[in-house]
């Protein structure tokens, strides 16, 4: 486990080597995740959904591998438990610092073989009166086959594009609101491309947060059924990388304290991207 600072203040622990079910798919997570003000704002393992793992990356179909965790949803069929489980394991550092890291990963799945390779760097900088948490990775297909990137949605389930960069916030929360620049509330935002989304809320002591996320895919959203926000790689149709390609990816997430308005992100998001 490493310690992520900004500003003179812990804002983030990244685990690396989580000992975990293999249903949950372990991999590499960030939390606790903190506003400077100290409220926390990611959950690990909620009873409603055990393999929510703070802040991560989660993908459910890599080539029929379940790098998500729980059922597998099968076309026709609904969910389901299979034996397709992967992980993602930590091989080395490249960077490590006080407000960033650079890291291999291997993406494998049940009997060890490799199917993915991942660089991975992330960092911890100021934004204005909060801070902002800037989440890259690239993932290279080491398999002599291309590699097929798909989702809950591209497998039959309308609305469920979910995988890629996911952001589980805690259900203790409450007075959730999701908005973007154009749309506000859960229906709204939820599977829509925007250059900026906001997740807010308030603690149960009574403090306010607000996390701001900046990417290119279209958004998965919750706000009824739990609070979480995610970038869908596919959203409606898979994904493919061929062998020795890469998919690349990249979100900024601005991790305030306080309720930010739209006039308030838009100067932020410009600063921290």
């Amino acid at each position: 486990m490493i310690e992520l600072i900004c500003g003179g203040r812990p804002v983030a622990q990244y685990v690396t080597r989580p000992y975990l079910a293999a249903t949950l798919s372990p991999r590499p997570y960030l939390h606790p995740v903190r506003t400077l003000g100290g409220t926390e704002v990611t959950e690990l393992k909620p009873t409603d959904h055990q393999h929510h793992l703070g802040a991560c990356v989660a993908i459910p179909d890599v080539g029929g591998l379940n790098f998500w965790g729980g059922r597998t949803y099968v076309r026709d069929q609904g969910p389901t438990w299979l034996p397709n489980h992967g992980i993602q394991r930590h091989l080395s550092w490249s960077r490590r610092g006080m407000d960033c890291f650079a890291e291999a990963l291997s993406w494998e799945g049940p009997d060890g073989g490799a199917v993915l390779r991942e660089h991975r760097e992330v960092s911890a900088s100021r934004a204005g009166d909060h801070w902002a948490l800037d989440f890259a990775f690239t993932l290279y297909n080491v398999t002599r086959a291309p590699l097929r990137i798909g989702s809950p949605a591209t497998n039959g389930r309308p609305g469920a594009g979910y995988g890629g960069f996911f952001w589980r916030a805690p259900a203790s929360s409450s007075q959730v609101r999701a908005f973007t620049r154009d749309g506000s509330g859960e229906d709204a935002v939820h599977g829509r491309r925007a250059d900026w989304l906001a997740l807010t809320g308030t603690a149960p002591d009574g403090r306010e947060w607000s996390l701001v996320f900046t990417g290119e895919d279209p958004w998965f959203v919750r706000v009824a059924e739990y609070p979480g926000v995610g970038s869908a790689l596919a959203w409606d149709r898979p994904v493919t990388i061929e062998p020795g390609e890469a998919l690349s990816r990249r979100v900024v997430t601005v991790v305030a304290d306080g309720l930010l308005t739209a006039a308030d992100i838009e100067g932020l998001v410009g600063a921290a991207c």
